[in-house]
């Protein structure tokens, strides 16, 4: 059998797929640091490192994403756990982790719920920065929610309770300090779910029943009775919805409405608060 070289598996791999994702596929084959795939450029694949990489790279040239390939994604500079039953934790999102941490004070034991939660990286990511906080994450999947009790443990957090919910389901009279969400809102039919990753995560994640913004609108029209007084609420949204959020959050009885751009310039986020009786 033929041998090959780490420089070998990543040339012969750039026939077929991007380069950086050889590259993070081979570090996951050989289980280790793209620094050594520098530094030992020569070191010889044995048979089983070979197949392994040779099958990564054929199932990304398919189109699988990276993630799911090597079942981890970095989000907000922690590692997260993610398979096929989650969204991919995307940095776009860290945006509304900013902005949570922003109102969120540090030594005060505030009541935070996330709904639709995923893989956990939005509650875990607020729960490692305020210890302090009492965080309830809701999702509809019990498989998603196996997922995120995987990186509650694997990341050490003990000040997150996981429910399987639909939305607001179970919360009768309790209230929270903040809400936040990263919900479902592409529109079923849009043909953005047929390509590239959007492929192979969980539709449910993404696109939202009827209109794409019927997750966000039943969302906001339930927050307020969820709420603390001056509680807010803080929304990830589509390229194209902030405008629509903001008019869905007046309606219903928010003030200091406002939206917030990506680092692309997008705007990513909305969200307002409650006043004071």
């Amino acid at each position: 059998m033929q041998q090959i070289t780490i420089r070998d598996a990543l040339q012969q791999s750039s026939r077929d797929i991007d380069d950086i994702d050889a590259r993070i596929l081979l570090q996951y084959a050989l289980d280790v640091s793209h620094a050594h795939l520098i530094a030992h450029a020569e070191q010889v694949l044995d048979s089983k490192q070979a197949q392994s990489f040779r099958l990564l790279t054929t199932r990304r040239a398919r189109g699988e994403p990276v993630a799911y390939l090597t079942g981890k994604r970095e989000f907000y500079s922690l590692g997260f756990t993610v398979t096929p039953a989650v969204l991919i934790p995307r940095p776009e999102t860290e945006l509304l982790v900013d902005m949570a941490l922003a109102l969120i004070p540090p030594d005060l034991p505030w009541k935070i719920l996330d709904l639709g939660t995923g893989s956990g990286a939005i509650a875990l990511a607020i729960a490692k920065h305020r210890p302090l906080t009492d965080i309830s994450a809701v999702d509809f999947s019990a498989n998603a929610l196996t997922v995120a009790k995987t990186n509650a443990c694997e990341l050490g957090v003990k000040n997150v309770r996981f429910i399987e919910a639909d939305w607001f389901d179970g919360f009768n009279g309790e209230i929270f300090n903040l809400i936040v969400s990263n919900p479902p809102y592409i529109a079923d039919g849009d043909p953005h779910l047929t390509r590239g990753d959007l492929r192979f995560e969980p539709r449910m994640a993404l696109a939202a029943e009827g209109e794409a913004l019927d997750c966000i609108r039943s969302i906001i029209a339930a927050a307020p009775t969820h709420l603390v007084e001056d509680g807010a609420l803080l929304l990830e949204h589509g390229y194209d919805q902030a405008e629509a959020c903001r008019r869905l959050l007046s309606e219903a009885g928010f003030k200091r409405v406002f939206s917030r751009p990506d680092l692309a310039g997008i705007m990513r986020v909305s969200g307002g608060a409650l006043d004071i009786a």
